[in-house]
């Protein structure tokens, strides 16, 4: 059974918990800047397999040490406790 969309005032509070990330045109948002290269296709790799496990994969993008994402559950048309499950763990992965 898919989530269901989170209301602006959930996103609003969920948002307020997660360090680091923001609503922006209907996704969350963050960038994660890391040591280097390398370390950010090591975090890449990480959230990889959590997001597999999850079954929720990121739209994600990455310049040398930066790795962009934008999460929403395309099925919902919007922002589920999936995409603030996966910004949570990803969170947790980078240390922050």
């Amino acid at each position: 059974m898919n989530a269901p969309r989170l209301s602006e005032q959930e996103i609003s509070a969920e948002v307020f918990k997660l360090a680091g990330w923001s609503s922006e045109r209907g996704k969350l948002h963050r960038v994660f800047t890391c040591k280097d290269f390398v370390h950010a296709w090591g975090f890449m790799s990480s959230c990889a397999l959590v997001a597999e496990a999850m079954g929720h994969h990121p739209e994600w993008t990455n310049v040398w040490n930066r790795v962009t994402v934008d999460l929403s559950t395309h099925d919902a048309g919007g922002i589920t406790t999936k995409d603030v499950e996966l910004a949570r763990r990803m969170s947790q992965i980078f240390g922050s």
